[in-house]
C-alpha cells in the first residue's frame, strides 16, 4: 500500500499533507505518531469520568492533529465534537458524536496499521 492509498481509505488528503511536510517519509513519520498517540483514549476516559473539560481540550487536539496531517473525515467528526463541548458541557448529542468520532478513529488506525505492516 502506498501512502497515498492509505490517505485514500483514511477519507484524507494526502496532497494537501504532502504539500505542507514536503516529504513522504515525514508523511509517514506522523502518521505513525499519530498511530501511537494517546489522545484518543483519554479522551473516552475523561468523557465517561464526566471530565468535559479535559474531553474537550483532547478533542480540540484530535481536531488539530487531524487539520495538520489532512485527515479530513476524523477531523470533521472530532471538530463536531470539540464544539459541542465548548464550554464545559455535556449534551445529548455528546454520545452520537463520540460514536462517530470512534468509527472514524478506528478506520483511520486501520488505514495506518496496514500502511505499516505492508512497510515491514
Amino acid at each position: 500500500m502506498t501512502t497515498k492509498e492509505c490517505y485514500d481509505l483514511m477519507g484524507a488528503d494526502y496532497e494537501d499533507v504532502l504539500g505542507r511536510l514536503m516529504s513522504e517519509k515525514l508523511v509517514r513519520k506522523f502518521l505513525y505518531k499519530f498511530a501511537d498517540a494517546r489522545d484518543m483514549g483519554e479522551l473516552q476516559s475523561s468523557l465517561k469520568a464526566q471530565d468535559y473539560e479535559t474531553a474537550f481540550r483532547m478533542a480540540h487536539n484530535l481536531k488539530g492533529v487531524c487539520a495538520n496531517l489532512g485527515i479530513k473525515k476524523l477531523g470533521a467528526s472530532s471538530s463536531e465534537l470539540c464544539e459541542e463541548l465548548r464550554g464545559g458541557q455535556c449534551t445529548d448529542r455528546v454520545e452520537p458524536m463520540m460514536a462517530a468520532v470512534q468509527a472514524d478513529y478506528d478506520m483511520t488506525l486501520a488505514a495506518i496499521r496496514q500502511l505499516q505492516a505492508e512497510e515491514i
